[in-house]
């Protein structure tokens, strides 16, 4: 059956890669390879093209490379974090699941460029600046939120204990454990004397 409109993660997908050729380039080998996707309950499958480019996989055709994203990753993934990207899960062909990832780490859309072509480029460049700033603010506002919920949780009101505390109850059990020993090596002593 053919398809009169493409895919919308098809589009997508193309879009980002036809603005990178390099990317291309590193998907070119893979052609006639298909990806599934799952992002959550929603799958996607899609099979590389000579070109590099991508099509929707055709129906029930096999994966060669299996790739999981919980839902709750993809804040942290869209906001660059490396560690987040440590959490995707890929299962089959090792040379593509690497090529996948590096694409993942390092391909980004650019939306400013894109939006420049509707509303024009200073209109865009204050957008994706208004846009970069919220963005920052909203980590940091993460950032101080977690920082304060810690020092609450350890000093106002203590449901973690703090790092000195442990520290300090470790020391204490290690003196107690030798207290014990010294004195059950001298009861020791003065049962052998009796």
């Amino acid at each position: 059956m053919s398809r009169i409109l493409p895919h919308p993660g098809e589009r997508a997908v193309n879009h980002v890669l036809r603005a990178a050729p390099l990317a291309l380039d590193r998907l070119r080998p893979h052609a006639g390879r298909t990806v599934l996707f799952h992002v959550g309950p929603v799958s996607t499958a899609l099979t590389i093209q000579t070109t590099g480019e991508v099509v929707a996989a055709v129906e029930g055709a096999a994966s060669d490379l299996d790739v999981r994203v919980s839902p709750f990753l993809l804040p942290r993934l869209a906001a660059g974090d490396a560690a987040a990207f440590d959490m995707i899960e890929m299962q089959g062909d090792a040379a593509l699941a690497s090529d996948v990832a590096f694409l993942a780490r390092h391909l980004r859309w650019d939306y400013e460029e894109d939006l420049s072509k509707v509303v024009g480029d200073i209109a865009a460049h204050r957008l994706a600046g208004a846009a970069r700033g919220l963005a920052r603010w909203s980590r940091e506002a993460a950032l101080r939120m977690g920082q304060g919920a810690a020092e609450y949780w350890t000093e106002e009101s203590p449901l973690i204990a703090s790092r000195a505390r442990v520290a300090s109850f470790a020391h204490d059990v290690a003196e107690l454990r030798e207290s014990v020993e010294r004195l059950a090596q001298r009861i020791e002593r003065l049962e052998a004397g009796r």
